[in-house]
């Protein structure tokens, strides 16, 4: 059987020549007799996987020694209290609402503090964001948070909040490495990986140490969610996802070996210009999105008739494009291409795209 085009929003692809290096150590990873998923996370041979792979994400993303990586189990929903219970000291937080994961980690915050929506695009079904070069942000919060990326609504903050002095705690889940980008400008990164990096089951999170010194903020505090914990015993409290850790170690090779984080954007910006500059001249698609604020990684689009857009769905599943139906929250069609997604698989999709207006028009 071959491959389809995969444009989940995630879990989601991965590149081929990772998957093929997974299948090759599968019985026997480097000649120790085993698998990954077998081994001891106490082994000297995981503790090499662990290590290199933190270690090919400092090179990526230029993170300065001041910061921890911390890999944990769960996704990005687990970190949504993970935040206010290793932040929020003063028992305030400012939240800026682009989308549901946004609007869900605001409603998981107020379970352990104050949280003050300080912007929010919820009047356009989340389709731009904001502007929020001058928020209304009280004094005393502890952070001001963003989901940078909308899997859903396929938003992206192109410039970063001014947070007037405050940390900025950034989702990331779903542009993970999908461009440069400036630690120093964040308190927090964090996202889960299945989006872009790796399988589920994985959170990355990227934390200045400052912060997380004096341990959490909360005395309740999970120890498994205790970043300070997490950081000191260097991702090996007890058992992490170890094969997904491993999986995400030969994603960050194979990203260094594609040029880094300056060549997948300009990957990425190819693929979302060949989609957009479709969607912007066709007649019967449309994308939901401001321009100013699209998506390089998930681009949402619909007919307008509804009946239309289930016939495309279903068509284009058959002709081997899988996950195109979008968020119930939108309706219509949403393509996610990723890092893995190669050209070709949107210059594929645009061509049964152009040839299903020409037929139903």
């Amino acid at each position: 059987m071959s491959r389809v085009y995969n444009f989940s929003a995630g879990p989601a692809v991965l590149p081929e020549e990772v998957l093929k290096e997974c299948a090759e150590e599968m019985m026997d990873y480097k000649g120790c007799g085993m698998s990954v998923m077998e081994m001891s996370h106490r082994s000297k041979v995981y503790d090499e996987i662990i290590k290199e792979a933190e270690k090919d994400l400092r090179d990526l993303m230029n993170i300065p020694d001041n910061y921890k990586v911390i890999f944990a189990q769960g996704g990005a929903s687990l970190i949504f209290a993970g935040v206010p219970m290793n932040l929020m000291k003063k028992g305030k937080a400012a939240y800026i609402i682009t989308g549901q994961w946004a609007k869900k980690a605001a409603q998981e915050a107020e379970k352990y503090g104050e949280v003050v929506r300080v912007a929010s695009s919820a009047d356009k079904t989340f389709s731009y964001i904001p502007d929020c070069s001058d928020l209304d942000i009280p004094e005393d919060v502890d952070y001001v948070y963003i989901c940078e990326n909308n899997t859903i609504y396929g938003t992206k903050f192109w410039e970063l909040p001014n947070t007037k002095g405050h940390e900025l705690v950034a989702d990331v889940s779903s542009c993970f490495l999908s461009e440069p980008v400036d630690v120093t400008k964040y308190g927090v990164i964090y996202g889960g990986v299945q989006k872009n990096v790796g399988p589920s089951g994985v959170q990355i999170i990227i934390v200045r140490d400052d912060l997380i010194a004096d341990g959490p903020a909360l005395s309740i505090t999970p120890t498994m969610m205790n970043w300070k914990i997490q950081a000191e015993n260097e991702s090996l409290y007890n058992t992490p996802p170890c094969y997904g850790i491993y999986v995400c170690g030969k994603v960050f090779k194979w990203i260094k070996k594609m040029g880094g984080l300056e060549a997948m954007k300009a990957h990425n910006e190819k693929k979302a210009k060949i989609l957009y500059d479709f969607l912007d001249s066709s007649k019967m698609f449309k994308g939901t999105v401001e321009k100013k604020d699209r998506s390089l990684m998930n681009v949402p689009f619909i007919t307008g008739d509804e009946e239309l857009d289930k016939k495309f769905v279903a068509e284009s599943k058959a002709a081997g494009f899988e996950n195109l139906k979008g968020h119930r929250t939108v309706g219509g069609m949403r393509a996610s291409i990723y890092n893995a997604m190669p050209i070709e698989g949107v210059e594929k999709l645009v061509a049964f795209m152009k040839k299903f207006e020409e037929e139903n028009s």
